[in-house]
């Protein structure tokens, strides 16, 4: 399964956040991390469930992937 970031966007009510991390659980997701510096999580998602929550206005939505500084 793929695994995604999801952050709250600035101007988002902080509710959000819980209501996304529900939302995931309720299809499938598993939360894999939670962010301490930022508000937002790390989950896994079913394939088949990934594009259904991209288009929500209050979270960001990008795939977790290796990141390199050179």
């Amino acid at each position: 399964m793929p695994v995604f970031n999801v952050t709250l966007k600035e101007n988002a009510p902080a509710a959000e956040l819980e209501k996304a991390k529900q939302a995931y659980k309720d299809n499938g997701g598993e939360i894999k991390h939670e962010f301490t510096l930022i508000k937002g999580f790390t989950v896994e998602v079913p394939d088949d469930k990934v594009g259904v929550f991209q288009s929500n206005e209050h979270i960001h939505v990008e795939q977790d992937g290796e990141v390199r500084t050179q």
